[in-house]
């Protein structure tokens, strides 16, 4: 990955939309792989453009922009990564990590642990990076169908 390529800065209210398509296209392409479908609808709508939104405003947002084209966001708030999606397109060219590194960085500066949840596409990719399973959570959605997740902690080391 040429680093000039890329950036990653805050996202502002102008990027609300970029960061909506990037979470929305990467859920709807990828977590059918691993779950049914009405959890996937439920992941999706958890994402709403309201939390988006929210979040953008209270400065928790950030974009990666490859050759200014908007391809990965992640969510930091406090010692907490949440919403981290690289376009599927984009995928395996070390985004996704880059914007750990930066996420990881940036809460390490404040606080000795960082929590996560682990989607079942991403918990390898977390174990990889050091992070331990504290918790298992499933979440029944409306049709019946179930999504489940880890809660995962990384300490400082």
């Amino acid at each position: 990955m040429d680093n000039k390529n890329f950036e990653i800065t805050k996202a502002s209210v102008c990027d609300m939309a970029a960061v909506q398509n990037i979470t929305q296209t990467t859920i709807r392409a990828v977590y059918p792989k691993y779950y049914p479908q009405g959890a996937v609808d439920f992941f999706s709508a958890h994402h709403s453009d309201e939390k988006i939104s929210a979040d953008i405003s209270s400065g928790f947002v950030y974009l990666l922009k490859y050759e200014g084209r908007s391809t990965g966001t992640v969510t930091i708030s406090e010692n907490h990564i949440n919403r981290l999606f690289v376009l599927p397109e984009y995928q395996g060219r070390g985004f996704g990590r880059a914007l750990m590194d930066m996420a990881e960085d940036t809460i390490f500066r404040c606080f000795d642990k960082i929590e996560l949840d682990a989607s079942l596409p991403a918990k390898r990719i977390y174990l990889k990076r050091g992070y331990k399973e504290t918790e298992y959570h499933v979440i029944d959605t409306p049709n019946g169908d179930h999504l489940c997740y880890d809660v995962m902690v990384k300490d400082r080391g």
